[in-house]
């Protein structure tokens, strides 16, 4: 039988394919309708994210939506002051600020943007990572650790209304220039940014849970304490997964920024963090490419839930929320999983069989599935 990472790299080839080729021609090019489904790729990426964190290391960030807004904000940051040219922005102005703060000097530059809004979300992830997993705090206390930072992060950004634009965020904001182009977020060219950039981020995401590094996270989260003693830094692991996990929620951010054009506190709020928890563990937290496609399926039923129920789709989506956890723990990718396997063995499964995703050590201290 063809080994997991071959229909791992298939399944991916053929998704990256789909929202290249497929989409645009299926919406006939419709620009209101390519920018609605590239909204559901740029959240796909911060649930890819989530995913590389807690389906391969087993750390729950509650926090993601933090990484995500500090992208945003990156983004809108630099935007707004393209829209101000040479003036202040003008809530400053509304806020009795006389002269640009020292903080939004470097975001004129886009080459700056660009970096900070993907290691601006990664530095603030590893220093939360250090201070937990140093003192080997695990299971639900990291939950809870990046949740309250989440919402002591959200307040800050609100409370300072001269410098964030506060419970308004920032709007007005000017079309991306780059290089010969200036981006329309309705247009086609647009959309496939978009649709580039999460094949990029998925790609790296496959990369690293089918590499060494990706067993090895495995399994810490299978059996810390056992891969601490075969000599793994397991604190460097988790730290490092964290920070690339952040880096990719602040990406998505940025993207969701040139997507709707503003920047709110409302991306950092508890409920959008935990909207994307949803997205993964619907999807499938043990793959990226699951949590990626949980994300679009479930914006995309709300979506049209939401044309049909004007009142009662929220009803309807948490219904389906609550079957997908009693039924499907492992989400729509361990349905696939357990199906493919049940198929292959001609509908007899071994009741010791293993889990796929699981990793362990042999003797020797290597990782194996």
């Amino acid at each position: 039988m063809t080994s997991r990472p071959l229909y791992d790299l298939i399944a991916l080839v053929l998704f990256c394919c789909a929202i290249i080729f497929v989409v645009p021609a299926v919406m006939s090019y419709d620009g209101f309708e390519l920018n609605t489904f590239a909204r559901y790729l740029a959240l796909a990426i911060a649930s890819a994210a989530l995913a590389l964190s807690w389906g391969t290391a087993g750390l729950l960030n509650l926090g993601q939506a933090a990484t995500f807004g500090m992208g945003s904000y990156a983004m809108a940051m630099h935007l707004k002051l393209k829209a101000s040219g040479a003036s202040l922005p003008d809530f400053m102005g509304w806020n009795n600020v006389t002269e640009l703060p020292w903080l939004w000097v470097p975001f004129q530059s886009l080459a700056f943007t660009l970096l900070a809004g993907l290691l601006i979300p990664a530095a603030v992830g590893g220093l939360i990572a250090i201070f937990m997993f140093r003192a080997r705090i695990a299971g639900v206390f990291v939950a809870i650790i990046t949740l309250a930072f989440l919402v002591a992060f959200q307040l800050v950004i609100i409370n300072q209304q001269g410098l964030t634009g506060g419970q308004n965020g920032l709007t007005g904001l000017a079309q991306l220039a780059l290089p010969g182009w200036v981006v329309d977020p309705y247009s086609t060219g647009f959309y496939y940014l978009v649709a580039g950039c999460l094949s990029v981020a998925l790609t790296i995401g496959f990369y690293l849970t089918h590499s060494k590094f990706g067993l090895i996270l495995r399994a810490i989260r299978e059996d810390a304490e056992r891969t601490r003693f075969f000599g793994y830094n397991v604190a460097s692991y988790e730290t490092l997964v964290f920070c690339i996990s952040a880096a990719l929620a602040g990406w998505a951010g940025m993207l969701y920024t040139l997507v709707l054009e503003f920047a709110s506190p409302t991306y950092m709020s508890v409920s959008f963090s935990l909207a994307i928890v949803i997205w993964c563990a619907v999807g499938g937290r043990d793959s990226v490419l699951a949590a990626a496609f949980g994300a679009i399926l479930v914006n995309l039923l709300e979506g049209r839930l939401s044309d049909v129920f004007v009142e009662g789709w929220n009803l309807i989506l948490g219904v389906v929320f609550v079957l997908v956890v009693m039924f499907m723990p492992r989400g729509i990718y361990g349905l696939v999983v357990d199906f493919a396997r049940a198929f292959a063995r001609g509908g007899r499964r071994p009741a010791a069989a293993r889990d796929p995703g699981v990793a362990t050590l042999d003797k020797a201290g290597e990782p194996q599935r």
